[in-house]
């Protein structure tokens, strides 16, 4: 297989293999459209059939000619991250280093993969995202519940991830290095609605970088498959539990550091003037009798103290997002093009 070199404008350039995967549930009047506008940077083109009850599988392998086209299939339904988790595999297998997820249904313009991957490309990113909130304009044309949803969800993600930069968790218009793909564990990716989040918790682990794309996105007559009040409860405790792994693993487990302490104390110290504070005003209130100037002190001093030790954290937590790749840095050879030298000879077959 032959791929095409993706260049880069300056005198960077860089020979990856670029993949894409459909997960393909659903979607049989839009997969053919979407796999025909896939451009030729990309070299290969996984469609996962989950089961879908349309045979979206069967339907691509009849009609379409694209020979990079090669259709997976599952027995039973495993949700978007069981699609996913079968595409990447064998994308992996094949030998691509940068796998672009695109859904089926037409929401995700297959012009825009370019800039997508663009960040992972250059080797600025591990993880490259699309991002529907860049622009005002755009967040206008999205549905109310979209919005709402998406920006509850964003404030979550930050939290239970550790990437404060990072907004729209939920899209999934991705692009991710092979190395960041090796990092991970795949059995502990959720098969369901919580891939994409899922993603960034499992990347925020590995201590990989994750860039934010804007894109537009396009809402046609496409029907979501996501019961929201369903699946509201899962996703919150999900998050609440992964916050608290996260800040375990990174702050008492792999290192302990100042804001280790900051958040130990913060914590102690705004639970005893809460709790004191709440005992001394039932104490007034039942009794009839002022509370004197030191019992406030008592109850409101710790309250002020472990407020500020606790955004002191907050802020260290920010700063500490990564920022450094782990996918292999780029080389001299990588770097500089020899103008003199004919595009044939810098090309290579994998």
């Amino acid at each position: 297989m032959t791929p095409n070199p993706t260049s880069l404008p300056g005198r960077v350039r860089l020979d990856q293999i670029l993949s894409v995967v459909i997960p393909s549930y659903r979607v049989k009047a839009h997969v053919l459209q979407v796999i025909e506008r896939i451009g030729p940077e990309v070299a290969m083109i996984f469609v996962v059939d989950d089961a879908c009850p349309e045979a979206s599988g069967a339907f691509v392998e009849a009609h379409c000619r694209d020979p990079r086209v090669r259709v997976l299939r599952h027995e039973a339904n495993r949700g978007v991250g069981g699609a996913m988790m079968t595409g990447y595999r064998a994308a992996l297998a094949a030998g691509a280093d940068i796998v672009v997820k695109i859904d089926g249904d037409g929401q995700m313009d297959p012009a825009l993969i370019p800039r997508i991957a663009r960040p992972v490309l250059a080797r600025q990113a591990d993880y490259a995202k699309g991002n529907r909130f860049h622009s005002l304009w755009n967040v206008r044309r999205m549905p109310r519940v979209r919005l709402y949803g998406n920006a509850a969800l964003s404030f979550m993600t930050k939290l239970s991830s550790g990437y404060w930069g990072v907004f729209d968790p939920t899209n999934g218009y991705t692009a991710i290095h092979a190395a960041a793909l090796e990092r991970i564990e795949f059995a502990n990716i959720s098969e369901r609605y919580f891939f994409e989040t899922d993603m960034l918790i499992n990347l925020g682990n590995a201590r990989a970088v994750v860039a934010d794309v804007p894109m537009e996105a396009v809402y046609g007559d496409e029907e979501s498959n996501l019961h929201i009040r369903k699946e509201l409860w899962p996703f919150l405790s999900t998050h609440l539990r992964e916050l608290a792994k996260r800040i375990f693993y990174t702050y008492f487990l792999r290192d302990f550091s100042p804001a280790s302490l900051e958040l130990l104390l913060g914590a102690v110290f705004l639970l005893f003037g809460i709790v004191y504070g709440s005992a001394e005003w039932y104490h007034s209130i039942s009794s009839g009798h002022v509370a004197s100037t030191g019992t406030v002190m008592i109850a409101v001093l710790p309250i002020l103290l472990g407020v500020q030790l606790l955004l002191n954290f907050l802020a260290f937590d920010m700063a500490n997002e990564p920022k450094v790749p782990i996918q292999p840095t780029l080389t001299l050879a990588d770097l500089f093009v020899h103008d003199a030298a004919p595009d044939s000879a810098r090309d290579h077959t994998r």
